[in-house]
């Protein structure tokens, strides 16, 4: 019997990783869908008169079928995949995009859907069945069900297509990221790198059956070289590659592809009566228009620029005092930058990492919540698991009540992509209640210490723990109206304002100790986290602005007339270029989060947010940044209710007001009168 076409006999109804089979998963898409046809003739063929109970909730039973399916498919496909899985998914994929498009551009439907939504108005129906409604219905009319029978046709032939390309794109990344050793033999050439690094090399050289040190483009290791590296040919070499990932003209060669799917998404967007992809996207997003974006980004960049030049002048000058280059190049300015940092402030992440050890930012993390939200982590043991690394949770409100399962999933290792995320396998619905998952890609513990962050990795897991909490306590009646199924420019409001405890005291003294000690962070490093926090934040922004720049310029242009992704590339951002180009070089031949994931015409959406996170921790602030009434706010008017209500409404709601660009500009230390 197929384990993912019957109800999940495990603790909590968890997946049962232990039965699941890759050959298990085309069949069970297929039969799912076949009843789901079933399920959508029944709807079109009743003939009682439209109403939203026989056909809203009854196609929403439908989408929730094949949900169950796609978020375990999906998921092991970035987190635990292999080839035969990656071949599997060439034909899933295009699978489920034609019956995505079956749905939403079948007459039939669309024609009682648009009946019950013309009479919206007369409904007793309330705000979450509303928003559902007018999802539903956008849904049929953004995706194609006014066009002609030969439009459908191209639309269907377009979908299926972009979904072949986003997977090729990112099997390429993946495949590159894995293949790259850069092999050291000889021990002086790692002068600078700290123990730690050093010993991860080692047990990577060791897996690969090599002697000495294997570095790889897997973050932990690339960033461990460039920022500590003092041969500047090493760092040259291991950043050149990263640069020039899927650019070199072999199999992995992403060039031809990525336009591909821009000329696609241009294509499709014109056909359903929209300028470019990004005024189709931005329509269902917080921005509404590809010009507000600009204006946004322009906004920032204006403040960051003057910043920016200051940082990357004081730190040229800095190289040239210690008989570096004049000039920062790319493989420079991590290097310097961190060395910068420590003569400016004492502060490095060697100097920090004893004091993060990864299970113990965990229950830092944990504790957290409990303050803000009432929860409590358990780890379990009995739930089956997709890979050794991963630990469970079971997370209960103070009154004991179950809330959801947490999945901890934090190492690298060949089948996962790079990155972090958080990600559902199952979703909040009413009464049931969520699975929810966080996944990075942190440093691993070797022979003789523990795994210990980095400062931005710490960062990263409350990043992350953000968004596993807005899944976690969501309180929707309909699972595509759950948390965190958002508008994309209001979905990185929970993770982002996460971060923000990182840098407070009464947060870092709850779990920062010394992994051999014992010993709490002294006060003096937490005084210079907090001095520290601006520093290069002129640099980090433009580079950030840099790349939803590149984003917005993919997208809302004819992508046709590009002849070279590199030149394209290095036109669309010139302004916010820091250091000179690397020749052969293009990061849109490996930005997976506009060509594979969801966020084309939407990576702006992270600067966005922080201004959203900045304004709403300033509240916290204000009143206590463990205020349980504030807290209590953002999980009722922001965390439980998912995509229920126009993200601009539940934010005035919270904060008593629209957001202002003033918290996020102090917080960044780029004051309102830099020019």
């Amino acid at each position: 019997m197929n384990p993912l076409l019957s109800k999940f006999a495990t603790p909590y109804e968890t997946v049962p990783f232990n039965e699941i089979k890759n050959e298990h998963y085309l069949p069970a898409l297929k039969e799912s869908i076949e009843l789901s046809k079933k399920d959508i003739e029944k709807i079109k063929n009743n003939s009682e008169a439209p109403t939203f109970e026989n056909v809203l909730e009854a196609m929403n039973e439908v989408t929730d079928r094949l949900e169950k399916i796609d978020l375990v498919f999906n998921n092991q496909l970035v987190a635990e995949t292999n080839e035969q899985l990656q071949k599997i998914a060439r034909e899933y994929s295009p699978l489920r995009t034609e019956f995505s498009n079956d749905i939403l551009l079948d007459g039939e439907l669309f024609e009682k859907v648009k009946n019950i939504y013309d009479e919206k108005d007369a409904l007793n129906i309330d705000q979450e069945q509303k928003m559902l409604l007018e999802k539903s219905y956008k849904a049929f009319v953004r995706n194609g069900a006014l066009l002609s029978s030969a439009d459908k046709e191209r639309l269907r032939g377009i979908d299926k297509r972009i979904s072949e390309l986003s997977l090729e794109y990112g099997d390429h990344v993946l495949d590159e990221t894995n293949k790259y050793e850069l092999h050291i033999t000889d021990e002086k050439e790692l002068s600078g790198l700290p123990e730690m690094a050093l010993e991860a090399a080692q047990m990577t050289a060791r897996e690969k059956n090599k002697e000495g040190w294997v570095f790889t483009l897997q973050m932990p290791s690339l960033l461990s070289v460039v920022k500590y590296a003092d041969n500047r040919e090493l760092r040259k070499t291991i950043v050149e590659a990263s640069s020039r990932k899927c650019m070199n003209g072999d199999s992995n060669d992403n060039q031809k592809i990525l336009k591909e799917i821009a000329c696609l998404r241009h294509e499709r967007a014109n056909l359903l009566g929209y300028e470019t992809h990004s005024h189709f996207v931005l329509e269902e997003r917080m921005a509404k228009d590809p010009g507000r974006v600009y204006e946004f980004t322009d906004d920032i960049f204006n403040f960051a620029k003057p910043y920016a030049d200051r940082d990357m002048n004081e730190l040229a000058q800095f190289s040239k005092s210690l008989g570096g280059p004049d000039e920062i190049q790319s493989w420079d300015y991590a290097y310097y930058a961190e060395k910068l940092k420590k003569e400016k402030f004492n502060i490095d992440d060697e100097i920090l990492r004893p004091y993060f050890k990864l299970e113990n930012v965990i229950g830092g993390v944990f504790e957290v919540a409990k303050r803000l939200y009432g929860l409590n982590f358990r780890e379990v043991d009995n739930i089956p698991l997709y890979h050794p690394d991963v630990k469970t949770y079971e997370v209960n409100d103070s009154a004991g009540n179950f809330v959801a399962i947490l999945y901890a999933d934090f190492f690298p290792r060949s089948g996962k992509k790079g990155g972090a995320w958080m990600t559902l396998y199952r979703s909040q619905k009413g009464e049931i209640r969520p699975h929810v998952g966080i996944v990075c890609n942190f440093t691993k513990p070797t022979g003789t210490k523990p795994s210990l962050l980095s400062f931005g990795e710490v960062t990263t897991l409350f990043h992350e723990f953000g968004h596993a909490l807005h899944g976690t306590l969501s309180n929707c009646k309909y699972a595509s109206l759950s948390s965190p199924n958002v508008y994309w420019d209001f979905v990185e409001l929970p993770s982002q304002i996460m971060e923000n405890w990182v840098f407070e005291k009464d947060c870092l003294d709850l779990f920062a100790e010394h992994f051999q000690t014992g010993e709490k962070i002294p006060e003096e490093y937490i005084k210079r986290i907090k001095e520290s926090s601006t520093f290069h934040e002129g640099r980090n922004t433009v580079r950030q602005l840099g790349l939803g720049l590149l984003d917005m310029e993919w997208h809302t242009k004819d992508p046709s007339n590009v002849k070279s992704v590199e030149e394209f590339e290095k036109e669309a951002t010139l302004k916010m270029e820091l250091c000179p180009h690397i020749e052969g070089s293009a990061i849109s031949a490996s930005f997976s989060h506009i060509f594979r994931g969801g966020y084309s015409s939407g990576y702006y959406s992270y600067k966005w947010a922080e201004v959203l996170d900045a304004d709403a921790f300033e509240y916290f602030k204000e009143n206590g940044i463990f205020n349980q009434e504030i807290a209590k706010k953002f999980q009722n008017e922001i965390l439980s209710r998912g995509g229920t209500e126009h993200p601009s409404i539940l934010y005035r709601r919270f904060r008593g007001r629209d957001p202002e660009l003033g918290a996020l500009l102090k917080r960044a230390g780029l004051k309102q009168n830099n020019a």
